[in-house]
């Protein structure tokens, strides 16, 4: 890549990280002085190449939605290729040839067109011969540029994909089991065919060129390697590709293996295609499959191994998954020794019984599947109970599969994300403690409740064996748990997750009755509503709450765990009813949130954008040409600085 393709793209990512931000955010990363310079940078490095990115700020896809995708037939029928899984294979393809090998990316093929310099179409594999057109779709992809600089007709061929870390991403967001995606490529095959593709820009989709079918007036030099360079040139992304021989085919294909369990893409194998253009379409085609090309599958590693039990696995949704845990094995270079088996059916399907004799494999290289049960005992011990609360499991078919679900609406595996709530950083603030780890300690019965979290020691050796834990990650863990357990009343609470009280919320009610914790949780809804910012809405939530008596027991033995300093009595709010908006860079506080802290310590409020109802706009550039500046100008809003703001409390 050039280094002015790559700035442009550096370009790309900052303005579109600011203006996030900005808008979202209601956050400054940058004047606007400065952010008008870098977009004028971009605008003349995308008029000298002749590119311009999907998500450039420069341009605005307008969402569409439509009532369905058109068909279109291909030119020319898009043929699978010929397998195999023997590098022996290859090498006999290759004769004396130079080819082209690249990954073989599992996900939805697309046709693209471009005329003129612009994208013109996009188009699907669908069944190789009729496709659908995805153009709307396209036009949000995360990498394609819609404009280039070679303004004839130009076709290629790529594979849209998302990666394994946005598909986790957006899956976790699912609540409902059945609703989730079972891989990365049933996703993205749903995300491009969109009808609305306001859903596929979210989606993080790319694309990936893998070949260019017709771009006429352009010498190629008789070479694959030299179209998919032209490619990059004209701001493609292409496929991971280089150049082969017969006798170095062996090591690239090994070198390939080796990263295949890096990469954040899903692929499925290797594609190799001879370099020379013009021998390979004298090859011509079988009835099947081109002759100039290859696909290389990975020859799955099987190992033999025993069953040793069926571990049930509770999520946040009810949805009890099994999991078979089997005697570990060495598989592509790893120890495995669990595999899901995602639902009764397949269980039943498998005849899968303790003890029983299995063969096991990574798909893809990645992920631990059961291949077969070579003694199919049968399935049996499916529990009534749950594993994490004890309460009554029942069997559901959900899409024709047999699941076993928890009916217990208090599960602590369903509240997850009420753990997560109670170690973020405004709360609790326990780094180390993610979602995905909560949900392991929670099932595994490490967790039951919040002051559960302060003696996982107990827990030692099981964590310290887990998958991505060892004795540095479990004392780190340990180490912020002690530090977590000194913290302040207003956090405690607002780590409780009662609905609709934030950390502000928690600072006012605790304030109010002075930091006694049996008048604040004895509390009346009228006491409460009374109390200004509160209002009826959250009295309500927050004396429900604790008119459940297994929330205040829960919240005595929190309490009990903790270290709460005396907060010092504020003679008088002299901020009271007075609303701040805090801008740009801070000088005389750590940081905006200190000051945040504050001004709220002190009675006042802020807030994220200027309003009618803002009484300062704190900015120590007072006289800069920033959004919230004109704002505040337009509104006759005093603009102080941070010393401005000092002093005003120091003379009150």
């Amino acid at each position: 890549m050039s280094r002015q393709r790559q700035r442009m793209q550096e370009l790309v990512e900052l303005l579109n990280r600011a203006g996030r931000a900005y808008y979202q955010d209601a956050e400054e990363m940058m004047s606007n002085y400065e952010y008008d310079r870098l977009y004028d940078e971009l605008l003349s490095l995308e008029r000298e190449l002749g590119i311009t990115l999907s998500d450039s700020p420069t341009v605005h896809v307008g969402y569409e939605v439509l009532s369905e995708l058109p068909k279109e037939r291909h030119e020319r029928p898009m043929l699978s290729l010929d397998k195999t899984k023997e590098v022996e294979e290859l090498k006999s393809f290759l004769g004396d040839q130079k080819a082209v090998l690249s990954w073989k990316l599992d996900g939805l093929t697309i046709v693209l067109t471009y005329r003129d310099g612009e994208l013109y179409k996009a188009v699907t594999r669908g069944n190789g011969e009729v496709g659908e057109v995805i153009t709307n779709n396209a036009r949000v992809f995360k990498n394609i540029p819609l404009k280039i600089q070679y303004s004839g007709e130009l076709i290629l061929r790529g594979e849209a994909v998302i990666g394994y870390r946005d598909f986790e991403k957006i899956n976790s967001e699912i609540e409902e089991a059945e609703a989730k995606y079972k891989n990365p490529r049933n996703l993205c095959s749903g995300s491009v065919r969109q009808l609305n593709n306001e859903i596929t820009a979210k989606r993080n989709v790319r694309f990936y060129a893998f070949s260019l079918v017709r771009a006429e007036g352009v010498d190629f030099h008789n070479s694959r390697m030299y179209q998919m360079e032209w490619l990059k040139e004209q701001g493609f992304e292409t496929v991971e590709c280089c150049q082969v021989t017969r006798e170095t085919i062996e090591e690239e294909v090994i070198k390939f293996s080796e990263k295949i369990t890096q990469n954040d893409f899903p692929s499925d194998g290797l594609v190799l295609v001879y370099d020379n253009i013009a021998y390979g379409q004298s090859l011509g085609q079988t009835s099947k499959f081109p002759r100039d090309s290859f696909a290389f599958k990975w020859a799955d590693e099987i190992r033999e191994t025993e069953l040793v039990q069926i571990e049930w696995s509770p999520s946040r949704t009810g949805l009890i998954n099994p999991v078979a845990i089997f005697k570990p094995v060495e598989l592509e270079g790893t120890t495995v020794s669990r595999a899901s088996v995602h639902n009764i059916s397949i269980m039943e399907e498998l005849e899968l019984g303790t003890g029983d004799r299995i063969e096991v494999y990574k798909a893809n290289m990645i992920i631990p599947q059961i291949a077969q049960n070579l003694t199919r005992s049968g399935v049996r011990d499916i529990p009534e109970t749950c594993p994490v609360c004890g309460g009554r499991t029942e069997i559901r078919k959900v899409s024709n599969a047999k699941t076993l679900y928890c009916t217990n609406p208090e599960c602590q595996a369903k509240h997850v994300k009420a753990f997560s709530l109670f170690v973020s950083r405004d709360a609790l603030n326990i780094e180390g403690l993610s979602e995905a780890t909560l949900e392991k300690f929670i099932v595994k019965g490490y967790i039951r409740e919040f002051a559960d979290i302060f003696h996982l020691e107990r827990y030692e050796e099981e964590i310290t064996s887990m998958e991505g834990f060892g004795e540095k990650s479990y004392q780190n863990l340990i180490a912020n748990i002690k530090k977590a357990r000194t913290t302040t009343l207003p956090r405690v609470v607002y780590a409780l997750g009662i609905s609709g009280i934030g950390l502000a919320n928690a600072k006012v009610i605790c304030r109010e009755f002075d930091y006694d914790v049996k008048r604040m949780t004895g509390a009346t809804e009228e006491e409460l509503d009374e109390i200004p910012g509160v209002g009826s809405v959250l009295a309500k939530a927050f004396t429900d709450y604790f008119a459940d008596r297994g929330h205040r027991e829960r919240f005595e033995r929190l309490l009990s765990e903790l270290v709460i300093p005396e907060e010092k009595k504020e003679e008088k709010q002299i901020l009271k009813g007075v609303n701040f908006v805090i801008t740009g860079s801070v000088e005389h506080f750590a940081n905006r949130s200190e000051a945040k802290e504050l001004i709220e310590s002190l009675g006042g409020k802020v807030t994220g954008s200027v309003t009618s109802k803002t009484s300062y706009l704190i900015n120590n550039d007072v006289t800069s040409a920033s959004s919230k500046n004109k704002k505040a100008n337009e509104l006759g809003i005093p603009i102080i600085s941070e010393k401005q703001f000092l002093e005003m409390i120091e003379e009150k």
